[in-house]
């Protein structure tokens, strides 16, 4: 489902050129899980944006169900992250003048979805949040913005979903809640789970897990 091939990724800025990314090779099965670790710096979110086609490498390739990313143009890569990839970030992303139900109709609505009210509220109700479709994000707690974050990137039913640190902004319990709902959604759809973490405790509970030191795979 996820092949990356000799990735390698350079910045030149007045100071000179520096390496990020290195020779990095792997790949991934349909519904496998993997965790990528690495210290601060060490290109952990560089390596995931540029699975997702949001970074182009300075070499190598990544293919996501047997399509080759960077042969696509800006625009056939975007229609392939909406057809097949989610996302979940640290931060959440909700969009803060729409309500919950409405931030997870959103990509069913851009799809053309016609059942989008429907399928969205199941969804919500899937994560615990039935009784909170009409609350704007200001108002729900850290744990209930990331459940709409996931339901959201969820509904489509992603063959691959990248998650970036997605429990770092919260505590313990909360976090290990949002996991254990991640994987049990993981399990059920077959989605390839792919996820950037500095909890080792965490990466542990992935079939695999990447390490990256100094932009090289060991």
């Amino acid at each position: 489902m996820v092949e990356v091939v000799g990735i390698g990724k350079n910045v030149t800025d007045s100071t000179g050129t520096l390496t990020i990314l290195r020779d990095i090779d792997f790949s991934l099965s349909r519904g496998q899980t993997a965790a990528i670790v690495g210290a601060s710096g060490s290109g952990k979110s560089t390596l995931l944006s540029i699975i997702a086609g949001l970074d182009t490498p300075t070499q190598g390739t990544v293919r996501l169900d047997g399509q080759d990313l960077f042969a696509l143009t800006e625009d056939q890569r975007a229609s392939l992250r909406a057809e097949k990839v989610g996302f979940v970030f640290q931060s959440f992303q909700l969009m803060g003048n729409l309500t919950a139900l409405e931030n997870v109709m959103l990509p069913l609505e851009l799809a053309g979805r016609r059942d989008a009210r429907a399928t969205a509220t199941d969804m919500l109700e899937r994560v615990g949040l039935g009784a909170r479709l009409g609350h704007y994000p200001r108002v729900l707690s850290g744990g209930e913005q990331q459940r709409v974050a996931l339901a959201r990137a969820f509904v489509l039913k992603p063959a691959v979903l990248l998650a970036d640190e997605p429990t770092g902004s919260l505590d313990f319990a909360t976090g290990a809640n949002i996991m254990a709902l991640m994987f049990e959604l993981n399990r059920e759809q077959g989605t390839t789970l792919v996820l950037v973490t500095h909890d080792r405790a965490l990466a542990q509970q992935c079939e695999r897990t990447l390490t990256i030191e100094a932009g090289r795979l060991v």
